[in-house]
Protein backbone atom coordinates (compact mmCIF):
# COMPACT_ATOMS: atom_id res chain seq x y z
CA UNK A 1 0.00 0.00 0.00
CA UNK A 2 1.08 3.76 -0.60
CA UNK A 3 -0.34 6.79 0.96
CA UNK A 4 -0.85 9.99 -1.64
CA UNK A 5 1.18 12.61 0.12
CA UNK A 6 0.53 15.02 -2.21
CA UNK A 7 -1.81 14.76 -5.86
CA UNK A 8 -2.87 17.64 -8.06
CA UNK A 9 -3.66 18.03 -11.56
CA UNK A 10 -1.77 20.24 -14.35
CA UNK A 11 -3.34 22.92 -15.85
CA UNK A 12 -2.30 21.49 -19.26
CA UNK A 13 -5.03 19.11 -20.34
CA UNK A 14 -2.91 17.75 -23.17
CA UNK A 15 0.57 16.81 -24.42
CA UNK A 16 1.88 19.50 -26.72
CA UNK A 17 4.40 17.99 -29.67
CA UNK A 18 6.36 20.93 -30.71
CA UNK A 19 7.91 20.69 -34.81
CA UNK A 20 10.97 22.89 -35.59
CA UNK A 21 9.95 23.71 -39.39
CA UNK A 22 13.08 25.97 -39.37
CA UNK A 23 15.39 22.90 -37.93
CA UNK A 24 13.57 20.44 -40.93
CA UNK A 25 14.46 23.52 -43.47
CA UNK A 26 18.08 23.82 -42.29
CA UNK A 27 19.01 19.81 -42.24
CA UNK A 28 17.70 20.03 -45.74
CA UNK A 29 20.39 22.32 -46.33
CA UNK A 30 23.07 20.29 -44.86
CA UNK A 31 22.14 17.23 -46.96
CA UNK A 32 22.17 19.11 -50.41
CA UNK A 33 25.55 20.42 -49.22
CA UNK A 34 26.66 17.00 -49.29
CA UNK A 35 25.68 15.65 -52.34
CA UNK A 36 26.61 18.84 -53.77
CA UNK A 37 23.16 20.48 -55.12
CA UNK A 38 19.88 21.15 -54.09
CA UNK A 39 18.80 19.91 -57.24
CA UNK A 40 20.39 16.56 -56.49
CA UNK A 41 19.07 16.22 -53.21
CA UNK A 42 14.67 14.90 -53.33
CA UNK A 43 12.97 14.32 -50.25
CA UNK A 44 10.84 11.14 -48.69
CA UNK A 45 7.70 12.64 -46.90
CA UNK A 46 5.90 9.37 -46.69
CA UNK A 47 3.87 8.41 -43.67
CA UNK A 48 2.96 12.27 -43.39
CA UNK A 49 6.45 13.16 -43.46
CA UNK A 50 7.09 10.62 -40.91
CA UNK A 51 4.24 11.29 -38.34
CA UNK A 52 4.83 15.39 -38.44
CA UNK A 53 2.22 16.37 -40.87
CA UNK A 54 3.30 16.56 -44.72
CA UNK A 55 0.89 19.81 -44.54
CA UNK A 56 3.42 21.65 -43.08
CA UNK A 57 6.69 20.12 -43.90
CA UNK A 58 6.36 20.00 -47.63
CA UNK A 59 5.55 23.62 -48.38
CA UNK A 60 9.23 24.25 -46.11
CA UNK A 61 11.09 21.90 -48.29
CA UNK A 62 9.51 23.76 -51.81
CA UNK A 63 11.15 26.96 -50.43
CA UNK A 64 14.34 25.56 -50.26
CA UNK A 65 13.98 24.37 -53.38
CA UNK A 66 13.56 20.80 -53.03
CA UNK A 67 11.76 19.74 -56.50
CA UNK A 68 11.46 15.71 -56.32
CA UNK A 69 9.15 14.25 -53.52
CA UNK A 70 8.66 10.55 -52.97
CA UNK A 71 5.67 9.01 -50.62
CA UNK A 72 4.56 5.62 -50.25
CA UNK A 73 1.18 5.35 -51.70
CA UNK A 74 -1.22 6.40 -54.40
CA UNK A 75 -3.07 8.38 -52.17
CA UNK A 76 -0.32 9.85 -50.34
CA UNK A 77 0.74 11.16 -53.92
CA UNK A 78 -2.88 13.21 -54.38
CA UNK A 79 -2.91 14.60 -51.70
CA UNK A 80 0.87 16.04 -51.83
CA UNK A 81 0.08 16.80 -55.75
CA UNK A 82 -2.97 18.95 -54.34
CA UNK A 83 -0.36 20.62 -52.02
CA UNK A 84 2.33 21.62 -54.01
CA UNK A 85 1.35 21.78 -57.80
CA UNK A 86 2.26 20.42 -60.77
CA UNK A 87 6.23 21.50 -60.98
CA UNK A 88 6.98 18.89 -58.27
CA UNK A 89 7.97 15.44 -59.40
CA UNK A 90 6.09 12.98 -56.66
CA UNK A 91 7.42 9.66 -56.92
CA UNK A 92 5.29 6.84 -55.20
CA UNK A 93 8.13 4.33 -53.70
CA UNK A 94 5.63 0.93 -53.31
CA UNK A 95 4.51 1.41 -56.67
CA UNK A 96 1.25 0.92 -58.79
CA UNK A 97 -0.96 -1.74 -58.21
CA UNK A 98 -3.15 -3.09 -61.04
CA UNK A 99 -5.86 -1.11 -61.90
CA UNK A 100 -4.58 2.09 -60.57
CA UNK A 101 -2.21 3.11 -63.36
CA UNK A 102 -4.72 5.33 -64.58
CA UNK A 103 -5.54 7.08 -61.20
CA UNK A 104 -1.97 7.41 -60.98
CA UNK A 105 -1.75 9.18 -64.40
CA UNK A 106 -4.45 10.80 -63.28
CA UNK A 107 -2.71 12.34 -60.58
CA UNK A 108 0.58 13.23 -62.06
CA UNK A 109 2.74 10.75 -59.90
CA UNK A 110 5.73 8.60 -60.46
CA UNK A 111 4.95 5.05 -60.13
CA UNK A 112 8.09 2.83 -58.93
CA UNK A 113 7.96 -0.52 -61.04
CA UNK A 114 9.61 -4.24 -59.92
CA UNK A 115 8.24 -6.37 -62.43
CA UNK A 116 7.85 -6.60 -65.88
CA UNK A 117 4.15 -7.23 -65.99
CA UNK A 118 4.05 -3.55 -64.05
CA UNK A 119 5.73 -1.80 -66.64
CA UNK A 120 3.53 -3.61 -69.38
CA UNK A 121 0.58 -2.84 -67.91
CA UNK A 122 1.83 1.18 -67.15
CA UNK A 123 2.88 1.29 -70.68
CA UNK A 124 -0.29 0.32 -72.02
CA UNK A 125 -2.18 2.78 -69.97
CA UNK A 126 -0.08 5.35 -71.85
CA UNK A 127 -0.73 4.55 -75.49
CA UNK A 128 -3.83 3.99 -74.65
CA UNK A 129 -4.30 6.95 -72.69
CA UNK A 130 -2.85 9.28 -75.53
CA UNK A 131 -0.50 10.52 -72.85
CA UNK A 132 3.52 10.89 -72.24
CA UNK A 133 4.59 10.37 -68.74
CA UNK A 134 7.48 8.78 -67.00
CA UNK A 135 8.21 5.69 -64.63
CA UNK A 136 10.58 4.70 -62.35
CA UNK A 137 12.31 1.25 -62.08
CA UNK A 138 13.87 -0.25 -58.85
CA UNK A 139 16.05 -3.16 -59.22
CA UNK A 140 17.24 -5.64 -55.85
CA UNK A 141 20.99 -5.21 -55.02
CA UNK A 142 20.94 -7.04 -52.24
CA UNK A 143 18.38 -5.37 -50.19
CA UNK A 144 16.08 -8.28 -50.87
CA UNK A 145 12.52 -6.25 -50.71
CA UNK A 146 11.15 -4.57 -53.11
CA UNK A 147 13.08 -4.49 -56.58
CA UNK A 148 13.43 -6.36 -59.94
CA UNK A 149 15.55 -9.54 -59.39
CA UNK A 150 18.47 -9.96 -61.68
CA UNK A 151 17.30 -12.44 -63.94
CA UNK A 152 13.84 -10.63 -64.82
CA UNK A 153 15.93 -7.33 -65.41
CA UNK A 154 18.58 -9.18 -67.16
CA UNK A 155 15.37 -10.01 -69.98
CA UNK A 156 14.01 -6.37 -69.88
CA UNK A 157 17.03 -4.78 -71.08
CA UNK A 158 16.45 -6.95 -74.31
CA UNK A 159 13.00 -5.23 -74.97
CA UNK A 160 14.48 -1.51 -75.42
CA UNK A 161 10.70 -0.48 -77.10
CA UNK A 162 9.28 -1.17 -73.96
CA UNK A 163 11.24 0.54 -72.19
CA UNK A 164 10.94 3.47 -73.86
CA UNK A 165 7.11 3.23 -74.28
CA UNK A 166 7.14 3.32 -70.33
CA UNK A 167 9.35 6.00 -70.42
CA UNK A 168 11.89 5.22 -67.73
CA UNK A 169 13.83 7.47 -66.48
CA UNK A 170 14.92 7.02 -62.80
CA UNK A 171 17.06 3.99 -61.84
CA UNK A 172 16.89 3.22 -57.99
CA UNK A 173 17.88 0.80 -55.83
CA UNK A 174 17.90 0.46 -51.82
CA UNK A 175 21.05 0.22 -49.32
CA UNK A 176 20.10 -2.20 -46.81
CA UNK A 177 23.40 -1.13 -44.06
CA UNK A 178 24.20 2.42 -45.12
CA UNK A 179 24.17 3.16 -41.45
CA UNK A 180 27.06 0.70 -40.69
CA UNK A 181 29.38 2.44 -42.96
CA UNK A 182 31.77 -0.50 -42.83
CA UNK A 183 29.92 -3.26 -43.74
CA UNK A 184 30.41 -4.95 -46.99
CA UNK A 185 27.12 -5.03 -47.91
CA UNK A 186 27.78 -1.27 -48.86
CA UNK A 187 30.59 -1.61 -51.48
CA UNK A 188 28.64 -4.72 -52.95
CA UNK A 189 25.36 -3.08 -53.53
CA UNK A 190 27.21 -0.32 -55.09
CA UNK A 191 28.95 -2.33 -57.52
CA UNK A 192 25.91 -4.26 -58.50
CA UNK A 193 24.21 -1.05 -59.22
CA UNK A 194 26.52 0.44 -60.85
CA UNK A 195 27.10 -2.35 -63.31
CA UNK A 196 23.12 -2.21 -63.76
CA UNK A 197 23.20 1.39 -64.32
CA UNK A 198 25.71 1.19 -67.08
CA UNK A 199 23.49 -1.31 -68.93
CA UNK A 200 20.68 0.56 -68.90
CA UNK A 201 21.96 3.48 -69.81
CA UNK A 202 23.73 2.17 -72.95
CA UNK A 203 19.77 2.37 -74.18
CA UNK A 204 18.65 4.87 -72.25
CA UNK A 205 21.71 7.33 -71.69
CA UNK A 206 19.39 10.38 -70.28
CA UNK A 207 17.86 8.22 -67.64
CA UNK A 208 18.17 9.56 -63.81
CA UNK A 209 20.22 7.02 -61.24
CA UNK A 210 19.40 7.13 -57.43
CA UNK A 211 20.61 5.03 -54.54
CA UNK A 212 21.70 6.92 -51.51
CA UNK A 213 19.28 7.32 -48.57
CA UNK A 214 20.03 9.45 -45.80
CA UNK A 215 22.49 7.22 -44.37
CA UNK A 216 24.08 6.70 -47.90
CA UNK A 217 24.67 10.13 -48.54
CA UNK A 218 27.32 10.15 -45.54
CA UNK A 219 29.20 7.06 -47.04
CA UNK A 220 30.67 8.83 -49.40
CA UNK A 221 30.34 11.35 -53.41
CA UNK A 222 30.34 7.49 -54.85
CA UNK A 223 26.92 6.03 -53.53
CA UNK A 224 25.17 10.05 -54.39
CA UNK A 225 24.70 9.66 -58.38
CA UNK A 226 21.96 12.14 -60.08
CA UNK A 227 19.40 12.14 -57.15
CA UNK A 228 19.86 10.89 -53.56
CA UNK A 229 16.41 10.91 -51.66
CA UNK A 230 16.91 11.14 -47.64
CA UNK A 231 13.93 11.13 -45.27
CA UNK A 232 14.86 10.08 -41.48
CA UNK A 233 18.07 12.74 -41.33
CA UNK A 234 15.27 15.48 -42.53
CA UNK A 235 13.65 14.93 -39.16
CA UNK A 236 16.31 14.95 -37.00
CA UNK A 237 17.06 11.21 -36.55
CA UNK A 238 21.09 10.36 -36.78
CA UNK A 239 21.90 9.34 -39.99
CA UNK A 240 25.30 8.04 -38.68
CA UNK A 241 24.93 6.17 -35.34
CA UNK A 242 27.32 5.83 -32.70
CA UNK A 243 29.43 9.61 -33.91
CA UNK A 244 27.77 13.15 -33.20
CA UNK A 245 24.76 13.58 -35.24
CA UNK A 246 24.98 16.14 -37.93
CA UNK A 247 21.11 16.86 -38.07
CA UNK A 248 19.31 19.82 -35.92
CA UNK A 249 16.94 18.00 -33.85
CA UNK A 250 13.38 18.96 -34.82
CA UNK A 251 10.94 17.48 -32.55
CA UNK A 252 10.10 18.60 -28.29
CA UNK A 253 7.09 16.63 -26.71
CA UNK A 254 6.12 17.57 -23.50
CA UNK A 255 3.83 16.24 -21.59
CA UNK A 256 1.36 17.13 -18.63
CA UNK A 257 1.83 16.47 -15.15
CA UNK A 258 -1.29 14.65 -13.63
CA UNK A 259 -0.14 13.45 -10.35
CA UNK A 260 2.83 13.71 -7.63
CA UNK A 261 3.10 11.78 -4.26
CA UNK A 262 5.30 10.25 -2.00
CA UNK A 263 4.92 6.80 -1.52
CA UNK A 264 5.72 5.81 1.94
CA UNK A 265 6.49 2.34 2.12
CA UNK A 266 8.16 0.13 -0.52
CA UNK A 267 5.62 -0.47 -3.33
CA UNK A 268 5.00 -2.05 -6.94
CA UNK A 269 4.38 0.18 -9.80
CA UNK A 270 2.16 -0.37 -12.58
CA UNK A 271 0.67 -3.52 -14.10
CA UNK A 272 2.56 -6.83 -13.54
CA UNK A 273 4.34 -5.23 -10.70
CA UNK A 274 7.35 -5.66 -12.94
CA UNK A 275 9.25 -2.42 -10.40
CA UNK A 276 9.78 -1.44 -7.27
CA UNK A 277 9.66 2.14 -5.76
CA UNK A 278 11.31 2.23 -2.17
CA UNK A 279 9.64 3.91 0.85
CA UNK A 280 10.23 7.63 0.57
CA UNK A 281 10.66 7.85 -3.19
CA UNK A 282 9.12 10.55 -5.14
CA UNK A 283 7.17 9.96 -8.34
CA UNK A 284 5.15 11.80 -11.01
CA UNK A 285 2.36 10.26 -13.21
CA UNK A 286 2.44 11.91 -16.81
CA UNK A 287 -0.39 12.20 -19.09
CA UNK A 288 0.76 9.90 -22.62
CA UNK A 289 1.30 5.99 -23.18
CA UNK A 290 0.96 3.64 -25.53
CA UNK A 291 -1.99 5.30 -27.54
CA UNK A 292 -0.01 7.99 -27.77
CA UNK A 293 3.15 6.42 -29.03
CA UNK A 294 5.01 6.11 -25.41
CA UNK A 295 6.30 2.64 -26.44
CA UNK A 296 5.18 0.18 -24.19
CA UNK A 297 8.93 -0.92 -24.54
CA UNK A 298 10.03 1.63 -22.83
CA UNK A 299 8.69 -0.08 -19.72
CA UNK A 300 11.25 0.39 -16.81
CA UNK A 301 14.36 1.72 -19.05
CA UNK A 302 13.23 5.06 -20.45
CA UNK A 303 13.34 8.43 -19.18
CA UNK A 304 12.13 11.90 -19.29
CA UNK A 305 13.19 15.25 -18.52
CA UNK A 306 13.07 17.78 -16.24
CA UNK A 307 14.68 20.80 -14.20
CA UNK A 308 17.61 20.18 -16.33
CA UNK A 309 17.79 16.08 -15.45
CA UNK A 310 17.14 12.68 -16.64
CA UNK A 311 13.98 11.10 -14.54
CA UNK A 312 13.81 7.57 -14.53
CA UNK A 313 10.22 5.95 -16.04
CA UNK A 314 9.59 3.51 -13.45
CA UNK A 315 6.99 0.28 -14.26
CA UNK A 316 5.20 -0.16 -17.47
CA UNK A 317 3.81 2.09 -19.90
CA UNK A 318 -0.16 1.78 -19.51
CA UNK A 319 -2.32 3.37 -22.70
CA UNK A 320 -2.75 6.54 -21.53
CA UNK A 321 0.00 7.35 -18.61
CA UNK A 322 3.10 6.66 -17.79
CA UNK A 323 5.58 7.13 -14.11
CA UNK A 324 8.53 8.53 -13.53
CA UNK A 325 10.54 8.86 -10.73
CA UNK A 326 11.27 12.01 -9.55
CA UNK A 327 12.75 11.86 -6.23
CA UNK A 328 16.35 13.24 -7.20
CA UNK A 329 14.41 16.50 -7.96
CA UNK A 330 14.74 18.90 -4.96
CA UNK A 331 11.49 19.91 -3.05
CA UNK A 332 10.76 23.08 -5.00
CA UNK A 333 10.94 21.66 -8.23
CA UNK A 334 8.65 18.97 -7.12
CA UNK A 335 6.05 21.19 -6.18
CA UNK A 336 6.72 23.90 -9.39
CA UNK A 337 6.61 20.30 -11.51
CA UNK A 338 3.36 20.62 -14.45
CA UNK A 339 5.10 19.09 -16.78
CA UNK A 340 8.01 16.77 -18.23
CA UNK A 341 9.50 16.40 -21.58
CA UNK A 342 10.31 12.90 -23.05
CA UNK A 343 11.84 14.31 -26.43
CA UNK A 344 13.90 17.39 -26.63
CA UNK A 345 17.53 18.40 -27.32
CA UNK A 346 18.72 16.40 -24.61
CA UNK A 347 16.51 13.54 -24.87
CA UNK A 348 16.75 12.77 -28.78
CA UNK A 349 14.93 11.09 -31.00
CA UNK A 350 17.63 7.94 -31.28
CA UNK A 351 18.33 8.09 -27.27
CA UNK A 352 14.69 7.07 -26.74
CA UNK A 353 14.43 4.66 -29.54
CA UNK A 354 17.17 3.16 -27.80
CA UNK A 355 15.22 3.17 -24.63
CA UNK A 356 12.29 1.01 -26.96
CA UNK A 357 14.88 -1.48 -28.70
CA UNK A 358 13.74 -0.03 -31.71
CA UNK A 359 14.86 3.28 -34.09
CA UNK A 360 14.03 6.39 -34.56
CA UNK A 361 11.78 5.85 -37.49
CA UNK A 362 9.34 4.17 -35.77
CA UNK A 363 9.21 6.60 -32.34
CA UNK A 364 8.54 9.56 -35.06
CA UNK A 365 5.89 8.04 -37.16
CA UNK A 366 4.03 6.76 -33.84
CA UNK A 367 3.47 9.77 -32.44
CA UNK A 368 -0.36 10.27 -31.51
CA UNK A 369 -3.18 12.50 -32.26
CA UNK A 370 -3.73 13.29 -29.02
CA UNK A 371 -0.89 15.65 -29.29
CA UNK A 372 -1.71 19.58 -29.47
CA UNK A 373 0.34 20.23 -32.43
CA UNK A 374 2.56 23.67 -32.27
CA UNK A 375 4.94 24.44 -35.48
CA UNK A 376 7.87 26.65 -35.30
CA UNK A 377 8.65 28.29 -38.00
CA UNK A 378 9.73 32.24 -38.54
CA UNK A 379 9.02 34.42 -40.84
CA UNK A 380 11.00 35.09 -44.18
Amino acid sequence: MSEPQEQRSSLCDEGVLLIDLDAIGRNYDILCGKVGAVGRCAAVVKADAYGLGVRRVAPVLWKRGCRHFFVATLAEGVVLRQQLGPEAEIVVLTGVRPGTEQACLDAGVVPTIFTTAQLRAWADTLEKSGQQAHCALKIDTGMTRLGMGADEYDQLLTDRSLLEAAGVDLLMSHLACADEPAHPQNRLQLEAFREAAGRLRSLLPSVRLSLANSSGIFLDETYHFDLARPGSALYGINPVPGTPNPMAPVVTLELPVIQVRQVLRDCHVGYGATQTAAAGSWLAVARGGYADGVLRAQGGRGCAWACGRRLPMIGRVSMDSATYDISRLAPGEREALDHIQLLNTELTVDEVAEYAGTIGYEILTSLGRRYQRQYLETCD
